[in-house]
């Protein structure tokens, strides 16, 4: 069955919207491939703008992995914005992909790829415009599977009514597991009919199907468990892990975006997961253990990308690009490749403790040299050991002021606010920070013209993290501390003047707590928000605080609970939390003991250079981190002027 593109009937809207550019395909690198000639075809959608998903590394990854199968085809949907939204509801043209502009509706899968909970309402808009049933009950064979993923599919229960399963962990190898069974059931005949294909899905390594798991509840509220409905799905779902990653060096070609995305370099992935066991970082525990790519395999995918794109960035990715093994020899080596050209290096944010001018002259050697952005995360040096980040106030001071020696003059420090047993006086150490910051630098640099960047954001707690039984600090009490660190900053103005403050306000985050350790029940807060007119909840202008409240206080009362109740409360040691039955790999024992270690302020080590202790994930997964060094070198390229 040919399907037909929704581009003619598409055409004539985009007259009519901003920035018609994003929904117009053709991208650099973007797949066509006919429809009748493969079994399976997935639509892979971020629930964002087109902006923000375009350059999605785990979307990209997937879309290219897909395409290679010659019985498999992927393309790709963003979230659509309102002005378009509402002109293709007036014109009965549904959600679409970019790339053939083929309904959504009639792929076999619809995968979501959630990096932050914030993008719930985005799938239920896109549902709704591509006409599948909102609830995963309604829908039937004709339907596509929706399937979650991303980080935050590690607790899917608040949108179980809405996927009809979730995939925990790396994506890379799961999406062919799920391609063969869909086109096996479809080659038989579709056997069983929707039921069926997914009690096949159910028993995929890694993925996860709600509606055989059924979720019972104690009087006050709390869970009391949450039991299989049939016996041939797993009674605990663990997560998939890719653990050669110069087996997927994946993206090969990039998209090039048509429009301005958030973005424009290419990126390659130089390892996966993170071992600093930063109490408050979900992504460094549910990515565990640590994976690198070797050298001459980062090598390769940078030389690769380049030809395939034209940027002249590359930025190396990871959640602490500098800790890899040989990232010293890696940066000396990609920049004595590329001397001459205009290719330059980039980290993400920069640990204090991993950062050195010759790592920083490396990486800027061939490009332009940018700002540097350091994450202490935490105020006070109590608030870091409570945090396990552990930095001094004294090697923070140091290592700025030796980047604006040494020519650099923009530095940005990322912070949080709201952490567990944070008081006023921890926030205020950001001013006094900030302030020495630039005092020292300006002695160093001999120069006053030098800033430093303050970016707050609020903490919300994550599932499988040792904070996850932490009670949120509420909206007032976030913003009450920020505007008193920004009476602190503003204080002396000589000094103020050199420092920036950017900060979000403290109400979107309890949002994001409520969905990030909600429950199934969430679901109707959910709905009905979107039912209101809410998406696009990740971004400012549309987010709407009071939507949400309001939603929260009707719809829960029937349950007896309130939006505190799942922010503002503190668990207890032996409360069913809604995502125990889906395994990162963490033992939650050692979770609870490492949150006793955050009260206590006790500080844990990297076990990648301490020894082991016991988090649980190498002997669940039969494994072992990964550190170097390799002893392999990238061999000098001849560049092309």
């Amino acid at each position: 069955m040919t399907v037909e593109s929704l581009y003619p009937r598409l055409e004539p809207l985009l007259a009519q919207v901003q920035k018609p550019i994003q929904y117009v395909g053709g991208e650099l690198n973007a797949q066509i491939k006919p429809w009748d000639d493969v079994a399976v075809h997935w639509a892979l959608m971020y629930p964002d703008a087109y902006e923000v998903g375009l350059p999605n590394q785990g979307l990209m990854i997937l879309y290219e992995v897909l395409n290679e199968r010659p019985d498999a085809l992927a393309e790709r949907t963003y979230a659509v914005w309102p002005d378009l939204a509402g002109l293709m509801r007036e014109h009965g043209v549904g959600q679409f992909t970019v790339d053939a502009h083929r309904p959504v509706r009639d792929f076999d899968l619809l995968g979501v790829s959630f990096a932050t909970e914030l993008g719930y309402t985005n799938l239920l808009e896109a549902l709704d415009l591509a006409d599948v049933p909102l609830h995963a009950v309604d829908r039937d064979e004709t339907h596509p599977v929706v399937v979650a993923g991303g980080h935050a599919a590690f607790n899917p229960e608040p949108v179980s009514d809405f996927v009809d399963c979730a995939v925990l962990g790396d994506g890379e190898q799961v999406v062919g597991d799920i391609t063969d069974v869909v086109a096996a059931w479809k080659a038989q005949g579709r056997p069983g009919g929707r039921v069926e294909l997914l009690a096949r899905l159910a028993r995929v390594d890694g993925v996860y199907v709600p509606r055989f798991y059924a979720v019972t509840y104690h009087g006050d509220g709390t869970i009391a468990e949450v039991l299989r409905t049939r016996d041939d799905v797993p009674a605990r779902v663990g997560k998939r892990t890719v653990m050669d990653l110069d087996e997927w060096p994946y993206p090969k070609q990039p998209l090039v975006p048509l429009a301005e995305s958030v973005h424009e370099r290419m990126s390659v992935e130089i390892f996966r997961g993170c071992t600093r066991g930063c109490r408050f970082c979900q992504a460094g525990m549910i990515t565990r253990p640590v994976r690198e790519r070797t050298i001459t395999g980062i090598g390769s995918m940078v030389d690769a990308g380049l030809k395939a794109t034209g940027y002249e960035e590359v930025g190396l990715l990871s959640l602490s690009s500098a800790d890899h093994s040989e990232i010293g020899q890696l940066a000396k080596e990609l920049a004595d490749r590329y001397e001459g050209t205009n290719t330059g290096l980039s980290l993400p944010s920069t640990r204090v403790d991993a950062f050195n001018v010759t790592l920083a002259n490396e990486l800027s050697r061939n490009g332009r040299r940018s700002g540097l952005t350091f994450a202490p995360e935490g105020g006070s040096e109590r608030i870091r050991r409570v945090i396990n980040k552990t930095v001094s106030k004294e090697d923070l001071v140091r290592t700025v002021t030796t980047a604006y020696a040494n020519g650099w003059r923009q530095v940005k420090l990322y912070f949080m606010c709201g952490l567990p047993t944070e008081t006023d006086e921890d926030v205020l150490e950001i001013a006094e920070l900030a302030v020495e910051v630039i005092r020292a630098g300006r002695e160093a640099s001999g120069s006053k013209d030098i800033r430093c960047t303050v970016s707050i954001g609020g903490f919300v707690p994550k599932p499988h993290t040792p904070f996850q039984w932490a009670a949120q600090a509420s909206a007032e009490t976030i913003d009450h501390r920020l505007r008193i660190l920004r009476e602190a900053i503003n204080a002396d103005r000589r000094i103020g003047r050199s420092i920036g403050l950017r900060y979000h306000d403290g109400k979107p985050g309890v949002i994001e707590g409520l969905l990030s350790r909600g429950d199934r029940r969430v679901g109707r807060v959910i709905e009905r928000v979107w039912r209101d007119g809410g998406h696009f909840d990740g971004w400012s202008e549309h987010f709407s605080y009071e939507r949400w409240t309001t939603a929260a206080a009707e719809e829960l009362q029937t349950f007896g609970l309130d939006l505190d109740w799942y922010t503002t409360r503190e668990r207890t040691e032996h409360e069913v939390l809604p995502w125990d039955h889906l395994d990162s790999g963490l033992d939650k024992e050692w979770l609870w003991d490492d949150w006793q270690d955050a009260i206590s302020e006790d500080e844990v080590g990297d076990c990648r250079w301490t020894g082991c202790y016991d988090c649980g994930v190498c002997p669940t997964m039969g494994t072992e981190i990964q550190i170097g060094p390799t002893g392999r070198s990238l061999i000098p390229l001849t560049v092309v002027r």
